[in-house]
């Protein structure tokens, strides 16, 4: 409770209304389904200074406390619905559930905004103390990432109070191994297929940048902490891999609970935030009981991007990426996205830009006279004329396209038998590596099957 109420002690000058801020609670509250909830007076905060230092193990191997930060969660004022539970099967992952049937609509989740941890409200408590590493960071073009470089910031000041933050709770349920670009070694890059290796090295150069500009900046952080840097990467992933986007480049929040809630493919919950800044979680499906309370983290349609990010697989996507990284100048062209060159990771099926693309570099490296033709075809959405090219050069595009998903199959065995040969020990990201490559490695074997079919 003594953190609840440091809490509120250190945004007093922001609760100097409270009646208003509590009135906006009790709307919200009574809007979102739950009862209002007195938060504790601030007037009643007890000294910290008296509290013995302890500091965050953050060890891989940590043990996290995660059901001492429910606890600590609703007496800051969060309020659940009978059927939220958090789960875990092996005390190192944990989940939020429904206990209990949940129809669409319902409240799952309520969390006062003073308890929130907001990147503009950290702009405000830190002041001029972040200028100058905001400015080395928007001079390597990272400007609409400030928000998050603000929460990673607070969640390294918070860290450097021990027990005497008021997060301290939440700090220590928070995982300490991570399976993202951010955390993965060299090694485990090895292992790598190009297109995951290209967007997990993306995921490290914004973290260096981070690094570079928060090392070159004044702010409150202690010289020791800005030489550690297993704790700014800790911190960082802390940040990125929880944080909701309330506005585009502009706002970032850490709700504690909520940010229990995984990804799911089909998600059944969204989380929103009232004018006052208050945090809502509420089920957009009907959710039987048993079933995972899930959000979106991101496009389901390629698992790449988010393994890569957030160091997960998701094993229900519906699709993958067709690994044509060798033809970026031609996706260009052809003004098509990662997302619209897609596998059906169950059937095997081929998306029908994925044939433009092999046909138009075809045609591009022969210097075919038909190339421009079929460029107009492709960018003007002439499908009868597309698909009069592809029937006459159909067996050379048939080729090509078999040659590329043979050697991703080959290249993806001879990552995974690198992979296999580490030790867990010492390489604890081996086994989220060796899934994603076979979950590629099938869905190839599929469209194999597909292209064989066809001659």
């Amino acid at each position: 409770l003594v953190s609840c109420l440091a809490i509120i002690h250190r945004y007093l000058p922001t609760m100097m209304k409270l009646p208003t801020v509590m009135a906006g609670i009790l709307l919200a509250t009574m809007a979102s389904g739950f009862q209002p909830t007195s938060l504790p007076a601030a007037s009643r905060v007890q000294p910290l200074s008296s509290m013995a230092t302890a500091t965050i193990n953050i060890q891989e191997n940590a043990q996290r406390d995660v059901f001492s930060m429910e606890e600590w969660a609703k007496n800051c004022g969060v309020q659940t619905a009978e059927g939220f539970q958090l789960t875990s099967q092996d005390g190192v992952d944990y989940s939020a559930v429904a206990n209990q049937n949940m129809p669409a609509g319902s409240p799952v989740l309520f969390a006062p905004a003073q308890m929130i941890l907001s990147s503009s409200a950290i702009q405000d408590e830190m002041g001029g103390n972040l200028e100058a590493s905001e400015n080395a960071l928007a001079n390597l073009g990272e400007t609409n990432r400030l928000p998050l470089f603000r929460l990673m910031v607070k969640i390294l000041a918070e860290y450097e109070n021990g027990d005497q933050s008021p997060y301290f709770p939440w700090l220590n349920a928070l995982p300490r191994l991570f399976y993202n670009g951010v955390a993965m070694t060299d090694a485990c890059f090895e292992c790598l297929p190009p297109y995951v290796s290209w967007l997990s090295q993306k995921e490290r150069n914004n973290y260096a940048k981070f690094l570079n500009a928060l090392r070159k900046g004044y702010s409150t952080l202690s010289q020791q902490t800005l030489d550690n840097d297993n704790l700014i990467r800790w911190a960082y992933n802390i940040a990125l891999t929880r944080h909701h986007v309330v506005v585009p480049a502009k706002e970032k929040k850490i709700t504690p609970l909520a940010d229990m809630l995984n990804h799911g493919t089909n998600p059944n919950c969204e989380i929103t935030y009232d004018p006052q800044g208050n945090c809502m979680v509420t089920t957009t499906t009907d959710v039987a009981a048993g079933s995972p309370l899930t959000i979106s983290l991101g496009d389901p349609s390629n698992p790449s991007p988010l393994f890569a990010t957030y160091g997960f697989l998701d094993t229900d996507c519906p699709t993958v990426f067709c690994k044509a990284l060798h033809l970026q100048e031609e996706m260009q062209d052809l003004k098509l996205g990662f997302k619209d060159l897609l596998f059906a990771t169950q059937t095997g099926d081929i998306a029908p830009q994925v044939w433009d693309l092999f046909l138009y570099k075809l045609l591009k490296d022969a210097n075919d006279p038909n190339l421009p033709a079929f460029f107009e075809a492709c960018t003007s959405g002439n499908e009868g004329a597309k698909q009069e090219f592809h029937g006459q050069y159909f067996p050379y595009t048939l080729n090509s396209l078999r040659e590329h998903v043979d050697n991703i199959i080959q290249t993806v065995d001879s990552l995974s038998m690198k992979a296999n040969s580490y030790n867990l020990s010492t390489h604890p990201r081996v086994p989220a590596i060796v899934a994603h490559n076979n979950l590629v490695k099938e869905t190839f074997l599929r469209v194999k099957n597909q292209l064989d079919a066809m001659g």
